[in-house]
């Protein structure tokens, strides 16, 4: 029975150890410095919104493809993995397509006839005569949006019903995890889900791979109906525009930036004015016209996207004699590409041991 440890407990580690524990034949180990509860700047997966905005080009899209029809089915079947659904609002503004459509987060998501109109439920253009002052086109469709302080727990219970067991650690270099199973043997696969850390990690260090700053203000107030996000906003280029209410009470999330290659931690007072002025514009319903002063705060947040330059790694490779499965560099798509991603893994993984076994028998 191959001994798998699991570096790292985001969202990513978290689908990886589920899924390759419902295979069966595993004896996995989840080992991570911070678990579902914890909040801190090095670990992302709680700060993430997190919702379902399709980013990849038509090229790279399997991993949403293949994650959407998971989450649909949570959201209608298990109320309590914390999901519900909302309808998405994709805005393209009229200054943005003149400019070709650069926004940060633009990627497949503000593009014409995108790939996506195949895959989510109830797409639809919206007409003209309901677009918003100063957009020149937009979509809607069925999303889901995901309580993380919800989801997360309930990825490890669903771990644990599985038999994954869970160990606190801070690993410097990848080659120490291959001693950290809950077993007491050598691992012999180790899965490498250390999200904007890989860049850190000894073993790996990474230097294609970045944070991506992302601030946000979690209230109290009920966005009701939509989902919005627009292609841009006049505040800055690295400022983006969203809006989505998580499930089971878990407040409304307004954003926010999309700034490279910085760590900064701290939440910055002018940049949150700025966030709460263009989510009331753009939803104000949140404050039934009232303006930012009757929005209830309940934090303001900062998370580190694990941006990578070429996209995600999910590729097998030998180090110090243990191999390593890596699956890390995911951006802002954590959560909605989380369970394709896993699926190559668990590919990968079985490749492993049958060229092992194999091997073994020579």
């Amino acid at each position: 029975m191959p001994t798998i440890v699991v570096l790292g407990a985001g969202v990513s580690g978290l689908t990886c150890a589920l899924e390759l524990a419902k295979q069966g034949g595993h004896e996995i180990t989840v080992v991570a410095k911070h678990m579902p509860g914890d909040y801190d700047i090095e670990y992302t997966s709680p700060w993430a919104g997190a919702n379902v905005l399709p980013m990849a080009l038509d090229k790279d899209s399997r991993w949403e493809r293949r994650t959407w029809p998971v989450l649909r089915r949570l959201a209608k079947e298990v109320p309590e993995a914390g999901l519900h659904v909302q309808t998405a609002r994709v805005l393209r503004r009229e200054k943005d397509v003149a400019t070709g459509l650069k926004a940060a987060l633009a990627d497949g998501l503000f593009q014409f006839d995108p790939w996506y109109k195949e895959v989510m439920d109830n797409f639809r253009e919206i007409p003209a005569n309901e677009l918003p002052k100063g957009m020149h086109s937009g979509c809607e469709f069925m999303s889901v949006c995901i309580n993380t302080a919800i989801y997360l727990p309930w990825l490890v219970g669903q771990c644990a019903k599985y038999g994954v067991q869970f160990k606190r650690g801070i690993v410097k270099h990848i080659s120490q995890a291959h001693n950290l199973s809950h077993t007491g043997k050598k691992a012999d696969i180790v899965v490498n889900a250390t999200g904007v850390l890989a860049c850190k990690l000894g073993g790996v260090m990474d230097k294609t791979v970045y944070p991506a700053r992302g601030q946000i203000v979690v209230v109290r107030n009920e966005a009701k109906g939509f989902m919005p996000t627009s292609s841009g906003c006049d505040d800055a280029d690295d400022e983006i525009m969203y809006v989505m209410q998580r499930a089971l009470g878990g407040g409304t999330i307004l954003g926010g930036t999309y700034m490279k290659h910085n760590w900064d931690p701290n939440p910055d007072p002018n940049i949150a004015v700025r966030i709460m002025k263009r989510a009331v514009e753009a939803h104000p319903e949140l404050t039934d016209g009232k303006g930012i002063e009757a929005l209830s705060i309940i934090r303001h947040g900062v998370g580190l996207r694990p941006a990578r330059e070429g996209g995600v790694r999910i590729e097998k490779e030998k180090i110090d004699g243990t191999w390593v499965v890596h699956n890390y560099g995911h951006a802002g798509w954590g959560y909605q590409g989380s369970y394709g991603c896993a699926e190559k893994v668990v590919e990968l993984v079985d490749e492993i041991v049958k060229q092992e076994k194999r091997q073994s028998k020579l």
